[in-house]
Order: C-alpha cells, then sequence, then structure tokens
C-alpha cells in the first residue's frame, strides 16, 4: 500500500514537473511573440532593407532619418544598406529576422516578391514595403503622394526656364516615375504653357556617373533646367557645372550644387514609421496600402532658393494651399495624353487607383514610355 502510494506520488511530481516546464517554455515562446502581437515592446526591434547607401544624400538617406526617429524614440533598429534587386534581398530580410527584427521595412519597388515570400514564411513578423502593391495578413505597402510636391516643383522650374525646355533624367518606366514625370509637366505648363520636359531614362535608381551622363546629354540638347527622379545629387552637379538650374529629390541638397539648386520634392519618412510602429506597440496594426501626401506632413517641398524666379514663391504657395485643402489635385482633367488625345475629362479627378497605376504620359512630355 505504501509502495503504491509512494508510486502514485512519484507519478505525480513527474507530471507535475513536466507541465512546469511546458509552461516555462511556453512561457519564453509567447515572450519571443510578443513583440509581434503588439502586447509587448520590450523585445521590439525593426530592421530596414535598403537599395542605397544611409549617406547618399538622396532616396536611402530619406528613409533613415525615419529609421532614426525610432531610435530617438528608443526603439532599437539595424539596417542593411546597398541591397540590390533580386535574392540578396531576401537574404537581407533573413539575416534581420536571425537579428531578432519583429518588424522589417523595404525600401525599394524590386524588393516587392522578395519581402512577400519572406513574410510567408514568418507569419509573426510585420512587414512593410515601400512603393509596391502586393500585400499580404502581415504585409503593408507604404508611399508619400510626392506627386503633389513634384507639380510645385514643376512651378518653380516653369517659371525659371528662359528656353522653354526642361530635362528630366528618369530611374525607371514604372507608374511611380511616370507620375511623377506627368506631374512636375503639369506644374511646369500651368504658369508656362509653352514649355516641354524632355525625359531620358537611366534604367538605374542609383549610379552617380549614369545620372550624370544622362543630366549632360539634356543639357547638350539645350535644356537649363535639370529635374530628377534618382538617388544621387549628380543630375544637380551637372547643371551647376554648364550654368543651369536643377530640382532635386528626396532630401534638401542644395549644399551639392548651390548655384543650380531650385528646391526639391522632399519624403518624411518618419510620418509612417512612428505612426506605423507605434499601431504595433498598441497591438492595433492592419495590413494596409498607405500613401499620404501634403495632409499629414508625408510630403513636402523644400524651400525655395534665391535662385528661383521672383513670383515662385507667391505661385507656389497659392498652388500648395489648394492642393493641401483639398479644393484642387494636379491630376484634374481636362487631361490630354501626348497625341493630344484627352484622357482625363474637364472638372474630372483621376482616382486614386488611376494615379498609381498611370502609364502615359501627358501632352507636353518628349520621351517615351519604353515597354
Amino acid at each position: 500500500m505504501m509502495k503504491q502510494s509512494a508510486k502514485k506520488l512519484s507519478v505525480f511530481f513527474l507530471v507535475l514537473g513536466m507541465a512546469v516546464s511546458a509552461f516555462a517554455g511556453g512561457r519564453k515562446d509567447a515572450e519571443k511573440g510578443q513583440a509581434a502581437s503588439g502586447k509587448s515592446t520590450d523585445t521590439l526591434k525593426v530592421g530596414f532593407v535598403y537599395i542605397g547607401a544611409i549617406n547618399d544624400e538622396g532616396y536611402t538617406q530619406a528613409h533613415d532619418k525615419g529609421r532614426l526617429a525610432l531610435e530617438a524614440l528608443g526603439i532599437k533598429t539595424s539596417y542593411i544598406e546597398n541591397v540590390p534587386e533580386n535574392a540578396d534581398c531576401e537574404k537581407a530580410i533573413r539575416d534581420l529576422i536571425d537579428q531578432g527584427c519583429t518588424v522589417i521595412y523595404t525600401n525599394s519597388f524590386g524588393f516587392m516578391d522578395w519581402t512577400i515570400k519572406a513574410a510567408a514564411d514568418n507569419p509573426a513578423v510585420y512587414f512593410g514595403h515601400c512603393s509596391g502593391y502586393k500585400r499580404a495578413a502581415n504585409v503593408s505597402t507604404y508611399f508619400g503622394k510626392i506627386y503633389q510636391a513634384r507639380y510645385l516643383s514643376g512651378i518653380a522650374a516653369g517659371l525659371k526656364t528662359t528656353v522653354n525646355h526642361i530635362g528630366y533624367v528618369a530611374a525607371m518606366p514604372i507608374p511611380e516615375v511616370i507620375r511623377g514625370i506627368n506631374a512636375f509637366t503639369l506644374g511646369v505648363q500651368s504658369v508656362n504653357p509653352d514649355a516641354t520636359v524632355e525625359v531620358i531614362w537611366t534604367n538605374t535608381w542609383y549610379d552617380p556617373s549614369v545620372e550624370k551622363q544622362a543630366a549632360l546629354e539634356l543639357l547638350n540638347k539645350g535644356c537649363d533646367v535639370i529635374a530628377q527622379h534618382q538617388d544621387t545629387t549628380a543630375p544637380q552637379i551637372a547643371a551647376q557645372e554648364r550654368g543651369a538650374f536643377a530640382v532635386g529629390y528626396n532630401v534638401a541638397t542644395a549644399n551639392a550644387a548651390p548655384r543650380a539648386y531650385l528646391t526639391a520634392p522632399l519624403f518624411h519618412w518618419e510620418v509612417f514609421y512612428v505612426d506605423d510602429v507605434k499601431s504595433i506597440q498598441a497591438g492595433t496594426w492592419k495590413s494596409r496600402a498607405y500613401w499620404e501626401g501634403f495632409s499629414n506632413g508625408t510630403v513636402s517641398l523644400d524651400t525655395l532658393t534665391g535662385n528661383n524666379a521672383p513670383e515662385a514663391a507667391d505661385k507656389v504657395a497659392e498652388a500648395q494651399a489648394k492642393i493641401a485643402a483639398g479644393t484642387f489635385d494636379p491630376f484634374t482633367g481636362p487631361l490630354m495624353d501626348q497625341s493630344g488625345t484627352v484622357k482625363v475629362p474637364a472638372g474630372v479627378k483621376m482616382t486614386d487607383d488611376e494615379i498609381w497605376n498611370m502609364s502615359w504620359f501627358v501632352q507636353g512630355v518628349i520621351g517615351t514610355i519604353p515597354q
């Protein structure tokens, strides 16, 4: 009887020990997943996959300002820079996850499929992909309505040109770049209907030598203002060397070419990153397609320098006030394509979806869109 009682007691403690062990193990697993579930931020670490360098004076530097804003809030971050748009992106994502990152942001269009693939394998990790269109339960997309600021910079360029021939150094023939060219051209023509905008494609986001050569080609064609959708200041430097003027992009770079710089459309990625991470901390995060502009400060136009035409400040301020108030949008008809065909009737505003997927040039653009 005593032996049976002892045996039962032994079994009891064995089961109890197993239960405690399982509870402890489960508790550790839960703690590991708490940051991803929004219940705790003690282990929250945010990773960034960058296409360029954090000191590129352009696109990646603008994103890194957002990362630094998170650091200022006491949130741990990590990043991998100069990642090409191939399988190296997936490797970078997995490296960041191995480092303990439970939130991952990838900042280039060509990272889209690799982000989706990695997200499917890591459902407890939050992802954000910049400028893409594919989402999942744990993947959001995000971008800024930079076309609003592009339009304003076009006003500055249209008032500055004396030959009515403006050059545009463009990266990739995708809707993101196309709508920027169109918005810029519409801004130019709002104050100078006789001006045209000539486009040269570089097929690279970041290559100073290629970007500069494209700008020089446009300058050789007689352009006296150069705009860009590129990640370096090379087009601006080329303009300064030729005594022309330039519109920058992403971050304020008046110091790079002070005699040429007019202004630049700017991104403020910290607005999104702080909002997104705070929603994770609060446990309210949901997959979304984030696309904001002047209304919440995601984009802006840099201060106009003294290189601008005297009337530029008033014209830009007037247009910006209307866009910010929602009483005007650059993509409001009548809008015609290069052939003169009406694409958007008078008084009709293009939908966000139509703007997002734009694949045609407005009248006034010189150049073609490679298929």
